[in-house]
């Protein structure tokens, strides 16, 4: 009988972890995304490696609500629980700029 082949992903080779880790940086750039529907805020390190990101959809909102501002200081407020000090890139012309 063929031995059976093992797949990558399989979680009896611990390649799997299902906890989540919280690493908080010291030095990152927060890059906002504003369009006129919805606001994505992402947390970077300096190389530019996504440490943690939000938007205003995963936060709860739909539909035209998604562009508020309110939507997208929640969203920032989400995102930006890892980083203590940080640059701020701003695209888009969206609502969700200034409140962001």
């Amino acid at each position: 009988m063929p031995k059976a082949i093992p797949r990558i992903g399989s979680r009896k080779n611990g390649r799997i972890s299902s906890v989540k880790s919280t690493r908080r940086i010291p030095k990152g750039v927060i890059h906002v995304q504003a369009s006129f529907h919805n606001t994505i805020v992402a947390v970077t390190d300096v190389r530019g490696r996504v440490f943690s990101w939000s938007s205003a959809g995963t936060c709860g909102f739909k539909g035209t609500r998604r562009g508020t501002p309110f939507a997208a200081q929640i969203a920032t407020a989400n995102a930006i629980r890892t980083v203590v000090e940080a640059k701020v890139v701003i695209k888009g012309p969206g609502l969700g700029r200034d409140a962001a």
